[in-house]
C-alpha cells in the first residue's frame, strides 16, 4: 500500500483513545480547585504500588528526580561510588553526578543491559550501589546483580524508566531494588501530557523521606524539617497516568505483539533483539543492529520511515564524562552497538499496514 510517511510515534493517537476519560477528569479537577499533589496524586502513588508489587509509590515531577531524590535520601554524596551502564540517556549518570558521589561505568550484553561479571570488575572499597537500567523495557540480570550486590555489602538500584509492566522470573520492574526510578515522559509506554515520575520502594523511612524531600522538605506548612527541593506531580497528570494505568497491560501486549512481527520477519536480514522464556519484555524501544547502519537509516528516511538511534554517543564518551578518565574502548560492547542500534517505529496505536510498510522497506535495502 502506498504510505507516504510512518512516524516513528503518534502520541494523538492515543489521546483520541482516551479523549473523553481525559476531558472529563480535566473538568473534574479543574473545578475542585486541588491542582497540586491532592488525593488523585495519592491514588496514583497507590495503584502505581500496586501494580509493581510495590509497598510504596512516591510521585515527582519527572523521571531524572525519580532518580536524583532517592539518591540524596539515602545519603549517597561526595566519595561514595556507584556503578552503571554507559549505553542509557544522560539521565541515568548525571543524578549521580549531582550527588557528589562518582559515576562508575561497566559494560553490558547482548541484552543492552548491565554485563553482571563487568560489574564485579567494577567494584572498589568505595562502591555504594550499582544502579541497573533497564533498557528498551527489558529487565536486567537483576539476580545476578543482587547476588553480586549482597556480595559486597551494597544495594542495588532500579532506572526502571523504560519498563513499566515487564516482568523477569514473574517480578516486575520495580520490586527488586532499593528503589526503582520511573518516569511518565510522553515517549515512555505509561505517559502523561508532560513530565512526570514515580518512585516505587519497599522501604518505609524512604517513602516518608521522599514525600518530605519533594516538597522543599516541609513536614508540614510551616515547618521545614531539611532543605529539599521542588519536583511535585500535578493532580491532572495523575489523572491521565490512573487512566491509562488502567490499559497498560492492553498497550503493552500490543508493543509486544509487533515485536514479535518485526522479529519473526526481520531475523534474516537484521540482528534482532532476543527474548528468554523467563522474561517479558515490554519493548518500549525495538532496537535492530547492522553493520551498515548508517546506509540503512538513510534508506528508512528515503521510504518514508521515521527511526532514530538510541543513543549514538556511550556516556563515557560525552564531554562531560571527561573528568571520569575514560577512552573510546573501554566499552566495547556498549561502543560497537552503538554504532549499530536502530529503533525502528513502535507505538501500541500502529496500523497492520505501517508495520508491514516497515519491515518491507528494511527488506528492500538488501
Amino acid at each position: 500500500m502506498p504510505i507516504e510517511q510512518v512516524p516513528f510515534v503518534a502520541l494523538g493517537r492515543q489521546y483520541e483513545h482516551f479523549r473523553d476519560e481525559i476531558l472529563e477528569a480535566f473538568d473534574r479537577i479543574s473545578r475542585s480547585g486541588q491542582y497540586v499533589l491532592s488525593e488523585e496524586v495519592e491514588l496514583f502513588e497507590s495503584e502505581f504500588a500496586t501494580y509493581c508489587n510495590s509497598k510504596y509509590a512516591v510521585s515527582v515531577g519527572n523521571g531524572s528526580d525519580a532518580l536524583l531524590l532517592p539518591f540524596l535520601s539515602l545519603g549517597i554524596e561526595e566519595g561514595d561510588e556507584i556503578i552503571t551502564a554507559p549505553n542509557s540517556f544522560v539521565a541515568s549518570a548525571w543524578t549521580i553526578h549531582r550527588t557528589g558521589a562518582k559515576i562508575v561505568f561497566a559494560d553490558v550484553g547482548d541484552d543492552f543491559n548491565l554485563e553482571p561479571d563487568s560489574v564485579r570488575e567494577s567494584i572498589t572499597s568505595k562502591t555504594k550501589g550499582i544502579l541497573a537500567v533497564h533498557l528498551t523495557g527489558r529487565i536486567a540480570q537483576m539476580e545476578s546483580l543482587i547476588e553480586i550486590a549482597d556480595e559486597y555489602g551494597i544495594s542495588v538500584y532500579e532506572d526502571a524508566a523504560q519498563a513499566v509492566g515487564a516482568t523477569r522470573n514473574g517480578k516486575k520492574a520495580g520490586s527488586f531494588g532499593k528503589f526503582s526510578a520511573f518516569s511518565l515522559h510522553p515517549l515512555k509506554n505509561l505517559h502523561v501530557h508532560g513530565d512526570g515520575g514515580i518512585i516505587t520502594t519497599d522501604d518505609s523511612n524512604l517513602s516518608e523521606h521522599l514525600k518530605k524531600c519533594r516538597n522543599h522538605g516541609l513536614k508540614n506548612r510551616n515547618e521545614c524539617e531539611f532543605w529539599g527541593v521542588n519536583t511535585r506531580l500535578d493532580a491532572i497528570q495523575a489523572a491521565i497516568a490512573r487512566i491509562k494505568l488502567k490499559h497498560i497491560d492492553t498497550i503493552n501486549g500490543r508493543m509486544r505483539s509487533i515485536a514479535q512481527t518485526y522479529r519473526q520477519e526481520l531475523c534474516d536480514f537484521v540482528r534482532v533483539p532476543g527474548e528468554h522464556s523467563n522474561e517479558k519484555p515490554v519493548y518500549h524501544r525495538f532496537m535492530i543492529r547492522h553493520e551498515r547502519r548508517d546506509s540503512l537509516k538513510d534508506h528508512l528516511a528515503k521510504c518514508g520511515v521515521q527511526s532514530a538511534i538510541n543513543y549514538p554517543i556511550p556516556l563515557h564518551l560525552h564531554e562531560a564524562a571527561k573528568e571520569l578518565g575514560y577512552q573510546k574502548g573501554d566499552f566495547e560492547n556498549a561502543e560497537t552497538q552503538a554504532k549499530e542500534i536502530i529503533s525502528l517505529p513502535l507505538f501500541s496505536e500502529m496500523e497492520e499496514s505501517e508495520i508491514d510498510y516497515v519491515i518491507q522497506s528494511i527488506k528492500s535495502f538488501f
